[in-house]
């Protein structure tokens, strides 16, 4: 059976690396602690996922850009679209790149800062009770194989832990204010990899 190497952020197909852990860490996924995030209200329940996309700056795909964002290293004299980014303090719980490498920055207990203002079915404040997940991406670029495939085996890993009822994008969530994960975004093929559980 195939492993991973966690330390690179590769997915690993061993159904322990896919179980999180009692702080709401996953094996699977490398960490990467992001100060924006604090504790979710008292009791409660996930039971929303936010599927995002991003890249910095929009359409490269490499490079720490995203990940020194969601860590507050982000040099923001590096290019000059991130001088809009400058005191930004958001997060995802985790950042899928595009040969299909899994980052996670908070525990899925605790509340990370990606939503923003937002709602859902009525609720305000999704991040109360949502977890957020980034795809490396645009709205115009179609998502790789290797993406659909973990993101597919991360939402299945989320669902045997939190009673989700709902995934949206961040655009459902926050329409008029955002619009990815865009066009380019599946949502037959990714959920068609849930109803039939491939990895």
């Amino acid at each position: 059976m195939a492993s991973t190497d966690a330390a690179r952020g590769k997915p690993r197909r061993d159904a322990r690396v896919w179980t999180f852990d009692a702080l709401g860490r996953l094996p699977a996924a490398h960490y990467v602690a992001s100060p924006n995030c604090d504790e979710r209200p008292a009791g409660e329940r996930v039971t929303l996922l936010v599927i995002h996309s991003i890249s910095l700056p929009p359409g490269r795909f490499s490079g720490n850009a995203v990940a020194d964002l969601f860590t507050n290293r982000l040099d923001v004299a590096a290019d000059p679209y991130f001088a809009a980014l400058a005191g930004l303090r958001v997060s995802a719980h985790f950042f899928l790149r595009r040969r299909g490498e899994l980052t996670q920055f908070v525990p899925v207990r605790k509340r990370a800062w990606h939503a923003g203002v937002s709602a859902w079915k009525g609720r305000e404040r999704c991040n109360d009770f949502s977890v957020g997940i980034e795809l490396e991406g645009t709205d115009s670029t179609p998502f790789t194989a290797a993406q659909y495939r973990v993101l597919g085996r991360l939402t299945r890993a989320l669902q045997a832990v939190f009673p989700i009822d709902d995934i949206a994008g961040h655009a459902d969530v926050a329409p008029g204010r955002k619009t990815d994960p865009g066009p380019c975004f599946d949502w037959g093929r990714y959920r068609e990899l849930l109803t039939r559980g491939g990895a």
